[in-house]
C-alpha cells in the first residue's frame, strides 16, 4: 500500500505519494509541471545517462536503461597499446580477456587430447599432427570480430547512442568526446556512469614499451611468439604461460614474490607445481632491469637482464622470442578528466571510491567494474552491478550487487575454481580453532587410462565451526573447475551446511563429486590420496 505521506503538489497540481511522484517522474510527467512557459526550472541535458566505456558493464547499463526509456550515449574508444594494437566494441573481457583466453586454454588442451588418444585406440601419426598459430588467432579474431558487430546492432536496437570517441569530463555535467580524427563535440547529461575498466602496467625499465607486449597483444599477434618470458605472477601471467606451453613453446615464469597474491595460496602453488611438471619453468624472486633488441624480426631475439629481489648484486641474464608483461592492471582513470568535476581517486592505484550503490563523492557520477576500488575484477560483476545500479536509478528497484562470495576460475592447464574465503583469510577473520578444512585429491576417470596426473587434481571446503559448520570456503583444481564451482557457488549464497554437502549424492563418475564425500581434515593429518573411484 502507498505511503499516506507526503503527499506532493507541483505549481498546485497534486501528483500523489511516494509511488504516484515517481511513476510521474519515469514517465516525464513531472518535469512538464516544473516548466514555466516552456522554461525548465531544471537544466536540460542532452541525455539522461552518459556512459564512459563500451565494456561489459557499460554495454550492460547503457541497454537497461533504454529499456527503461532512457536516453542513453556510449562513449568507447581503444587507446592503442605502444605495439600499436587495437580492437572493437565490448571491452577487455570480449577483445583480448576472456574469450579469447578460454579460446585458447581450449587449443591447449585439444592438444593434450591429441597425446591422450592412442591409449583410447585412436591411431595418430605424430609427425601430421602440428599447431598452426595463425590458424588459431584468425578464427578467434574472426569470433571476436562477430561479437563486436552484434554489440553494434545490440545497442541500436534498444535505442542507445554510441560514438567511437574518447569521453573526458571538462565541467559539472559536461563531457567532451574526441574521435580517432581528433574531432571533439561536447554532451551534457543528468548523470554518467563510469565504466572505463583498466589496461595492463609497464615495468618502466628500458625497452619494456618498446619490446615488450602485454595480454592487449598477445591474442592478435601476428606471429608465434616461440620461446617466451612471461613476467609476472597473476592469473593473466599463468593463464598465458599454461596455453602457450600447451602449444608445445618454450615459456618462463619470471616471478617477483608469490604466485596469484589473494587467492588461496595451497591452491596457487599447486597450480605452480603442476606447470612445472608439465615444463613450465620458473625463475623466482627476481624482476627485469632491462630489455634489449639483439636481432630483429618477428618474433625477434630479445635479451633480458634481471636482478633478484633479495641479492640486488644477483643479475641474470637470458635471450627470448617474446617477452610477455602480466603484473597488474591500471584503472583508467586519470586521463578522464575526474579532477574537473571533483571526482575522488585512490591517489596510488586510481581506483574510485564508491558507496554501497556505486555513487562516488560527485552525487551525479556512478562507477562500476574494474575502476572500483576493493571490489573484483570480474566481467559478471560488472554486468551484475551496472543492470542493478540502473535499476535503482530509473526502475524504482532498490537491490544492491552483492559483492560477497562471488565464484572464479582461473584457466590455467589445472583449473583452479574457487568461491568464498581462502584458507588464510579464513584463519584471519574466525580463528584457525574455529575454521574446519575438509580436502581430498581425485583423479578424473579421464585421465586414469592414459595414466595422467594421479593425485594432482584438488578438493577443498572451508567450515566455519561455530555456525554449524557452514562451507565459507570452495577450491578445487581439475578440468572443468569452473563448471563445477559456478553450481557450488549457489550453494554457497544460500548458507550451505557440510552435513547438507555430506547428504547430496553425488554423481557418479565425475570429479564434483567428490565434494560429496570430503571426511579427512586437515587438522587430522589424514592420508588424502586417491588410487581409483
Amino acid at each position: 500500500m502507498e505511503p499516506s505521506v507526503p503527499v506532493v503538489f507541483v505549481r498546485q497540481n497534486q501528483i500523489g505519494g511516494q509511488d504516484k511522484t515517481g511513476k510521474a517522474h519515469h514517465e516525464r510527467t513531472l518535469k512538464k509541471l516544473l516548466d514555466v512557459n516552456g522554461q525548465a526550472l531544471v537544466p536540460s541535458y542532452d541525455y539522461d545517462l552518459i556512459v564512459i566505456g563500451g565494456g561489459s558493464g557499460g554495454l550492460a547499463a547503457s541497454k537497461e536503461a533504454a529499456k527503461l526509456g532512457k536516453k542513453v550515449l556510449v562513449l568507447d574508444f581503444v587507446v592503442p597499446t605502444p605495439l600499436g594494437t587495437r580492437w572493437g566494441l565490448g571491452g577487455t573481457c570480449v577483445n583480448v580477456g576472456c574469450i579469447p583466453k578460454k579460446l585458447m586454454h581450449q587449443t591447449a588442451l585439444l592438444g593434450q587430447a591429441i597425446k591422450d588418444a592412442p591409449k583410447f585406440g585412436w591411431q595418430l601419426d605424430d609427425k601430421a599432427i602440428n599447431h598452426s598459430w595463425d590458424t588459431m588467432t584468425e578464427a578467434v579474431q574472426n569470433y571476436i570480430g562477430s561479437l563486436n558487430w552484434g554489440y553494434r546492432v545490440s545497442l541500436r536496437e534498444n535505442k542507445v547512442t554510441y560514438e567511437n570517441a574518447y569521453g573526458e569530463f571538462v565541467g559539472p555535467h559536461k563531457i567532451k568526446a574526441t574521435n580517432n580524427k581528433g574531432v571533439q563535440k561536447f554532451y551534457t547529461a543528468e548523470r554518467f556512469l563510469i565504466a572505463t575498466g583498466e589496461r595492463p602496467r609497464y615495468l618502466g625499465i628500458p625497452g619494456d614499451e618498446e619490446y615488450c607486449i602485454t595480454s592487449d597483444d598477445l591474442f592478435s599477434l601476428h606471429y608465434c611468439p616461440g620461446k617466451t618470458l612471461v613476467v609476472g605472477a597473476s592469473y593473466v601471467a599463468l593463464e598465458c604461460a599454461g596455453f602457450l606451453a600447451g602449444l608445445g613453446l618454450d615459456v618462463t615464469v619470471m616471478v617477483r614474490s608469490i604466485l596469484l597474491r589473494g587467492f588461496d595460496q595451497e591452491m596457487a602453488n599447486k597450480i605452480g607445481e603442476h606447470m612445472e611438471e608439465h615444463g613450465v619453468k620458473f625463475i623466482r624472486k627476481h624482476v627485469p632491469s632491462q630489455i634489449e633488441q639483439i636481432q630483429e624480426g618477428t618474433p625477434g631475439i630479445l635479451r633480458v637482464t634481471s636482478h633478484s629481489t633479495e641479492n640486488s648484486s644477483e643479475i641474470l641474464q637470458g635471450e627470448y622470442n617474446t617477452v610477455l608483461l602480466a603484473i597488474g592492471r591500471d584503472a583508467c582513470t586519470r586521463k578522464i578528466g575526474l579532477e574537473k568535476v571533483g571526482v575522488k581517486i585512490n591517489e596510488k592505484t586510481g581506483k574510485i571510491p564508491v558507496s554501497e550503490e556505486e555513487q562516488t563523492n560527485v552525487p551525479y557520477i556512478y562507477a562500476i567494474g574494474d575502476v572500483l576500488e576493493g571490489k573484483l575484477e570480474l566481467t559478471p560483476v560488472a554486468i551484475h552491478a551496472g543492470r542493478l545500479l540502473v535499476r535503482r536509478l530509473y526502475g524504482g528497484a532498490n537491490t544492491k550487487c552483492d559483492y560477497v562470495n562471488v565464484p572464479t576460475t582461473v584457466f590455467t592447464p589445472l583449473e583452479y575454481g574457487a568461491c568464498g574465503y581462502s584458507e588464510e583469510k579464513a584463519i584471519e577473520t574466525f580463528g584457525v580453532d574455529n575454521i574446519e578444512v575438509y580436502h581430498s585429491y581425485f583423479w578424473p576417470l579421464e585421465w586414469t587410462v592414459p595414466a595422467r596426473d594421479n593425485n594432482r587434481c584438488y578438493a577443498k571446503v572451508i567450515c566455519n565451526i561455530p555456525d554449524q559448520e557452514r562451507v565459507i570456503g570452495f577450491h578445487v583444481l581439475g578440468p572443468n573447475a569452473g563448471e563445477i564451482t559456478q553450481g557450488f557457488a549457489a550453494a554457497i549464497k544460500c548458507g550451505i551446511t557440510k552435513e547438507q554437502l555430506d547428504s547430496t549424492i553425488g554423481i557418479h563418475p565425475v570429479c564434483a563429486e567428490i565434494f560429496t564425500t570430503l571426511s579427512v581434515t586437515k587438522r587430522s593429518g589424514g592420508d588424502i590420496t586417491q588410487s581409483g573411484c
